[in-house]
């Protein structure tokens, strides 16, 4: 990865984005107005976004749709965003307008987080269609461009896109979001971090799937697949679900007290550029734990590191 100049004006490597820090929910649906709670308690402990699992297939769970529009009915700040969306089943077309709809409807408060699809057998009993690893990554792709044509009704064309996986046979571009909506893409191996650079504006993997230490190596990939096409590294957020446990005594990576919390996540943000951090927690008091000591030690901490760097 590039060094990059931050806003203060010292070389790190940094992608130039403010730290910005996310909740990771559950939805249960057997206690339904719990999980509600615990988006509104994210923002008021002043989480910048609060996301949700989409995983249609699973029947202890909420509708992630139906959740997220009464999430921002019952809020007022917070961004909302899936994580990530099941595209196998949510068609493009449908999908885009869902999106700028929920955007309008809060006030440009809606971010889209988006995959290729896992767990094929589960989308296959539901009727969506099994695609190979291979096939899903275009198909994404071609997904994410019917979601921007969509998004842009200053086209007054009809739309029409005949891709090898989804078709668009003369549809009525809108509505347009309230803001810019961005997409971030679930992604681990080298074909979706292309596509990342290629296409997308966030980069979400998971801590478990993608160890710390092989940060550098994927965002050499998305770096170079961007420039490739046309684009600035920095357009790129690099954002992360992680997850852990609070405790007395250090332990392993995410296992101890706050300050230790610290310590290993700062090495992401100043070394690999990470700048958004989601925390995968349905506990209240390790959500507090993590907004009232963890982020705001984090922020002084990625401060001073990158302006002696």
């Amino acid at each position: 990865m590039d060094q990059y100049v931050n806003q203060m004006g010292s070389s790190a490597m940094t992608y130039g984005h403010p730290l910005k820090f996310g909740t990771f929910l559950t939805p249960v649906n057997s206690a339904p107005q719990q999980v509600v709670a615990l988006a509104k308690h994210s923002e008021d402990l002043g989480y910048d976004l609060v996301t949700f699992q989409d995983h249609p297939y699973q029947s202890a769970f909420l509708d992630t749709w139906t959740l997220m529009t009464w999430v921002a009915a019952n809020t007022q700040r917070i961004h909302i965003a899936p994580n990530v969306i099941n595209l196998p089943l949510r068609l493009p077309s449908v999908l885009a307008r869902s999106a700028a709809s929920l955007d309008l409807l809060s006030g440009g408060r809606f971010d889209m987080a988006i995959g290729s699809g896992v767990f094929w057998d589960a989308i296959a009993a539901m009727g969506g269609r099994r695609l190979e690893p291979g096939a899903s990554v275009d198909a994404l792709s071609e997904a994410i461009d019917i979601l921007r044509q969509v998004w842009n009704p200053a086209d007054r064309s009809h739309l029409r896109i005949d891709g090898k996986y989804y078709q668009v046979n003369g549809m009525k571009r809108g509505p347009q979001p309230a803001h810019a909506i961005p997409i971030w893409i679930g992604a681990i191996k080298p074909r979706m971090l292309r596509l990342v650079g290629r296409k997308g504006d966030g980069w979400l993997p998971s801590l478990g799937y993608v160890k710390p230490n092989e940060f550098g190596a994927a965002n050499q990939i998305i770096d170079e697949a961007a420039r490739q096409a046309g684009r600035d590294p920095r357009e790129i957020t690099r954002m992360v679900n992680i997850g852990g446990q609070f405790s007395p005594m250090r332990g392993g990576f995410l296992n101890g007290p706050s300050a230790q919390w610290v310590d290993d996540l700062l090495p992401l943000v100043v070394n690999d550029g990470v700048s958004t951090f989601i925390l995968m927690a349905d506990d209240p008091r390790a959500m507090e734990t993590f907004a009232t000591e963890v982020a705001p030690a984090l922020r002084t901490a990625a401060s001073q590191a990158l302006t002696s760097a």
